[in-house]
């Protein structure tokens, strides 16, 4: 290995493919700099594409039917009446609320499973959303409250649930298999709390709770859009920010205090704006399932990247729980499923194909 230090290349000099077919682009005066992967470029747009299709799908089918071509003009509130009602007032807050609840639990997946580095550190598995779920049914079944302090219950339960999970399964640092152990045994505890709650309730109100902790978008209107919508524009762009910590936290929390990290303060962010993202996803549509398991194992898969992959993983969950969203419509049409029971199937079937495959490659 040489000595010699080689020097950078000018700030105007021309983008060039990086060893594995990246290319980095640079601002004439290389203050802002772009790492471009063209497959994961595709990968994303490809996502776009699917969740788009299944909007324009969504918003069209249904016991009244409306012809595609006539779906632009009833988004823009021309045309038949009955188009424009049932496309802006029933079938589009629906379809934009999926979106969103898929792209806020691909994120907080994405984060867990980069904070436990483990493929099953998803909220689902150690325990986030039951500590969410858990705040929204103690808020219905003793407050008899509304839909905001439910919410509010359910981003309290996620945030308390993740202080008690990483102070539990802190120990010089937080290791991953300590975080999901951890997380496990306080999701089987609040699952219990859950259960005496609907015991204790009265039969309207417990029949009320199941229904929603089944994880559900029926019925869900602009309240609902606005209020997942807004806990997004909050709460992504802090995670975001963390973005490249969180990368350089999988390395190990050592290399990642050697390369600058405090990794104290990155965990604690990334913590507290993941649960409560998964808060206010759980709040608007319920305890929906293995959407934030496997978005982010899916996306980093298909663009065959290391690494937390936060904008991918967004795009991933807005794509599946979109199309899981029109399935559970025209399954068994005029009956519409709780989406909750078709993520409940793929999720679960990918959730043995990845422990097969972690069976067979060794690492299980």
């Amino acid at each position: 290995m040489s000595d010699t230090l080689t020097p950078p290349p000018p700030a105007d000099a021309p983008a060039r493919l990086t060893p594995r077919g990246a290319r980095a682009w640079r601002t004439p005066g290389g203050r802002v700099s772009l790492l471009v992967r063209p497959r994961t470029l595709l990968v994303g747009l490809a996502l776009v594409a699917v969740t788009l299709a299944a909007l324009v799908v969504s918003v069209a089918v249904g016991d009244y039917e409306i012809p595609l071509p006539a779906v632009p003009g009833a988004l823009l509130g021309y045309g038949e009446r009955l188009d424009v009602f049932f496309v802006q007032g029933v079938r589009l807050p629906r379809a934009l609320t999926a979106i969103g609840v898929g792209a806020a639990l691909g994120i907080a997946g994405a984060v867990f499973q980069s904070l436990s580095r483990n493929a099953l550190g998803s909220p689902d598995i150690i325990g986030f959303t039951s500590g969410a779920a858990t705040g929204a049914v103690a808020a219905i079944l003793l407050l008899g409250a509304g839909r905001l302090v439910v919410s509010l219950g359910a981003i309290t339960g996620g945030l308390v649930t993740a202080a008690v999970v990483y102070l539990l399964a802190m120990k010089n640092g937080v290791q991953g298999y300590r975080l999901v152990l951890v997380g496990i045994g306080v999701s089987a505890m609040l699952s219990s709390v859950r259960d005496y709650l609907m015991t204790r309730a009265d039969l309207t109100d417990a029949l009320g709770a199941q229904i929603w902790m089944i994880g559900s978008l029926n019925g869900r209107g602009w309240s609902e859009t606005a209020a997942v919508w807004i806990g997004l524009a909050v709460l992504a762009p802090v995670i975001l920010a963390v973005g490249q910590r969180l990368r350089f936290l999988e390395l190990g929390e050592d290399t990642a205090r050697g390369l600058g990290v405090d990794a104290r303060s990155t965990q604690i962010i990334a913590l507290a704006a993941a649960s409560a993202l998964t808060g206010a996803a759980i709040a608007v549509a319920g305890p929906i399932g293995f959407v934030a398991l496997a978005a982010p194992q899916l996306a980093r898969r298909l663009a065959r990247t290391g690494g937390t992959t936060l904008v991918g993983s967004a795009l991933m969950g807005a794509a599946l729980l979109s199309v899981a969203d029109l399935v559970a419509l025209r399954l068994m049409a005029p009956t519409q499923l709780p989406v909750g029971v078709v993520t409940a199937v793929i999720g679960g079937t990918y959730l043995i194909w990845l422990l097969y495959t972690e069976w067979r490659g060794g690492r299980a």
